[in-house]
Order: structure tokens, then C-alpha cells, then sequence
């Protein structure tokens, strides 16, 4: 559940499994344990968590629950009184769940959430991941910014990085085992740092595995963008796409958050990359509700978003964390207020995103084929529009050539020359 770095970390662990011993099945088949890797970054997460143990132990009484992941690690007391749960495992730890279950075989419940470490890490194995075509890479972990509404320091740590020659293994041997695209995953991953290396050294290195089509950065924090990804994207294998977070673009709000910027820095960042790497494509994070964000404030937001050249916002509702410092602040918006802005920016994203679709009518851009359905396959450009091409021929994890055609509500439709 969650993030590109839970996906990370779950393909890891599924590896991990299958060396141990342990035979991995689908989802909606039979199983003696089930996993999830949980995620806490909202209340929805939270309550996704607990409604999907009860709809597992509804269908299944004696398969025995994992729970791992952010919510294991601060919310340890509270899952492992849902139904059907043995494990609850933060973390630290959650990546030796095999050896964990195989040791812990009683009938009890085990809480198992240490303290997470600060020291540079690696990860055994390569994360091969056989649901996707495009891989994460796992670079970097927890976060030392404390924005006020965030529990994520208490939940995956301080920052730390990895180790550069580990990712780098990792890296050449997911592109040898066919992965065509990587993903840069992380929860800060600008912050990266191994003595002198740093993010730009890891694109550097990626760069020079041959068998490596694409490389892309999943979600970077405007104050740790570094200006040498801007000719990656120009003349490399970087893809042409920057998804960085605003939250909103009203400088009290800012303030109020602990960001580490004002909206003028937003968008002098965004203008900058629009007119640096031709159509890129640049996407954002925002927050409504924040507690004290008057009308005026949401209209600020609007506006900015409205203005600058931004392709989609993922738009998400204020909640209370249990860590976050927001939850002890005053005037809390109502729910009501906060669905209806929510509405609103989700319009004027899906308005920005067609506008950016209408671009690339009539043109032709590589599509990096993923899936199936009904003869018709779908896949990405490197701009991260999804595309859709009926064809019969096998196109899976296949680089090809489409000319765009139509522009539907979140994909386009194209043909093969």
C-alpha cells in the first residue's frame, strides 16, 4: 500500500520469500500468511489498512496477517488488535519478516517496532519486481525536514542513504533482468548523500548500464532539486518529468507547514524547468484543510496553480497525524470546506492535464509497452502519459515508436507506424 518505496521494498521482501523457502501466490488465492505493507501518510491510509485485515479474515479465518511497514511502527498497539493479525513489524526490522515468521510461530500476537537507525544501509538482493515493467530503486530513506503536518520522520526515521556501489549493483542487475526503466525511490531523495556522492552521481552512474533505457525520479523536494537533472533530461536517459511537491501556494500556509520554501521559489522552479527541457512533464502535491488555511489562502493556491505550466496535482486532504505538530494547532477546517477545494483542484487538474495532452496530438514519442487488456496495450512515454495502442503483436517491455491520436480524460490513444 502506499508509496513507489513500499512498492520498492515489497518487491524486495517478495524475493526475499521465494529464496526462503516460502511459495508466493496471487492475491485472491489461499494463503497461510499474508502481507501488507502499510502506509500512514493520511487517515485514509490508516482506515484502507483496517478495512482490508477485516475483508481478509472475513474470507479466511486461519490465515494468519503481517502487518509491516509505517503504521507497525506507530501504531503498533492499536493493529495488533485487528482480527486475524500475528505480526505487526516496523521498519527497522520488517525486512527479515521471513526469519521473523519462521521464529515466531506461537499464539500470541508479536509487536516488533526498534528504534530506526541513522547509518548509511544496504539491500540484499535485487528487488526484481514480476508485476511491473519499470522497477524501484530504493536510494534513500526517511526524512529530516519535519513539515508539521507529517509523521513520516517518526514513522521511517531520519534520513539516510544507501550505499552508492550497493544501489549501483542493484541497479545493473535489474536492467539485466530485463527491467527497461528504473525508478528512483526514496522519502527525500534529493538529500541523498554516501560520503561525496550524491543524487546527481547516482543518475551518472545509471547512465552507463547499457541494458538501462530509462531512468526516472519518482518525487523531489523543490529546495534539493539539483540543476545538472535538467541536461540528463535533454541529452540522457533521465526521463523528461519532475513531480515536486507545493503542498500549497499561499506563503502563511508555507509558513505554518515548516516548508522550506515560498511560492515564488515554486514557481520560478517550475517556469525554469518548462523552459529548460522541452515539454517536460511537471506535476505536483497539494494539501487543502491545513488548519487556519482561510478562503483566501485556498485562493492563493488556485491561482498559482492555475498560472504556472503544470501538467496534473495530486490533490490530498488535511488529517491529524498522531505525531504531526498540525494536530495541536487551532481552527481546523471543516470536512465539507475541505471535499469541495478538493473538488475543485482535482478539476483544474484534470483541465491542466488535457491541456498538456493536446500537445503531442499528431506527434510520435517512444512508449515504453507494459500491459494487455482486450488487444489493446498500454504503456508510458518518458513524460508519463499513458498510451493506448490496439495491436495483436507481443509489445511487452518493448520500446516503440506511436504516433498520438486522441487525447481521452488520463491517457492517450495512438497507432504504431
Amino acid at each position: 500500500m502506499g508509496c513507489r518505496l513500499n512498492q520498492a521494498e515489497t518487491a524486495s521482501l517478495e524475493n526475499r520469500f521465494a529464496a526462503a523457502g516460502f511459495k508466493i501466490v496471487e492475491f485472491d488465492e489461499p494463503a497461510d500468511v499474508v502481507v501488507i505493507n502499510t502506509c500512514t501518510v493520511t487517515d485514509h491510509g490508516d482506515s484502507d489498512t483496517r478495512r482490508l485485515v477485516n475483508r481478509l479474515h472475513r474470507r479466511d479465518r486461519d490465515t494468519r496477517i503481517a502487518l509491516i511497514g509505517c503504521q507497525s511502527q506507530v501504531q503498533g498497539e492499536q493493529l495488533v488488535q485487528l482480527p486475524g493479525v500475528h505480526w505487526v513489524i516496523g521498519n527497522a526490522v520488517k525486512m527479515d519478516l521471513p526469519e521473523i515468521i519462521r521464529s515466531h510461530t506461537g499464539p500470541g500476537p508479536l509487536i516488533l517496532a526498534p528504534e530506526i537507525g541513522r547509518e548509511a544501509f544496504t539491500v540484499p538482493g535485487v528487488a526484481i519486481d514480476r508485476h511491473h515493467t519499470r522497477a524501484n530503486l530504493k536510494i534513500q530513506d526517511g526524512c529530516n525536514f519535519m513539515c508539521a503536518f507529517c509523521e513520516i520522520p517518526y514513522a521511517r526515521g531520519r534520513s539516510r542513504s544507501r550505499e552508492f556501489s550497493d544501489l549501483v549493483r542493484e541497479a545493473d542487475a535489474l536492467a539485466q533482468a530485463g527491467h527497461r526503466e528504473l525508478v528512483l525511490t526514496g522519502i527525500n531523495i534529493g538529500t541523498y548523500r554516501d560520503g561525496e556522492k550524491n543524487i546527481v552521481d547516482v543518475i551518472a552512474a545509471l547512465e552507463r548500464i547499457d541494458a538501462l533505457a530509462r531512468i526516472r525520479i519518482s518525487s523531489i523536494e523543490m529546495t534539493t532539486v539539483p540543476n545538472e537533472i535538467f541536461s540528463f533530461m535533454k541529452n540522457g536517459k533521465l526521463c523528461r518529468f519532475l513531480h515536486v511537491p507545493a503542498q500549497s501556494g499561499s506563503d502563511p500556509i508555507l509558513k505554518a507547514m515548516h516548508r522550506r520554501h515560498r511560492a515564488g521559489d515554486f514557481a520560478e522552479l517550475i517556469h525554469r524547468a518548462a523552459a529548460t527541457v522541452a515539454d517536460i512533464c511537471l506535476g505536483t502535491d497539494v494539501m487543502v484543510g491545513f488548519p487556519g488555511e482561510t478562503q483566501r489562502h485556498f485562493e492563493e493556491t488556485c491561482l498559482l496553480l492555475e498560472e504556472l505550466p503544470l501538467a496534473y496535482f495530486h490533490v490530498f486532504s488535511y488529517s491529524d497525524r498522531k505525531h504531526s505538530k498540525s494536530r495541536l494547532m487551532d481552527d481546523k477546517i471543516p470536512e465539507e470546506v475541505k471535499a469541495e477545494r478538493s473538488r475543485r483542484l482535482r478539476t483544474l487538474s484534470e483541465k491542466k492535464r488535457h491541456a498538456y495532452f493536446q500537445r503531442f496530438i499528431k506527434r510520435t514519442e517512444a512508449v515504453l509497452f507494459e500491459q494487455q487488456k482486450n488487444s489493446v496495450w498500454s504503456g508510458f512515454t518518458d513524460t508519463y502519459i499513458r498510451v493506448r495502442v490496439p495491436s495483436e503483436e507481443a509489445l511487452h517491455n518493448q520500446i516503440r515508436q506511436v504516433q498520438l491520436l486522441r487525447a481521452d480524460q488520463n491517457s492517450m490513444s495512438g497507432k504504431l507506424p
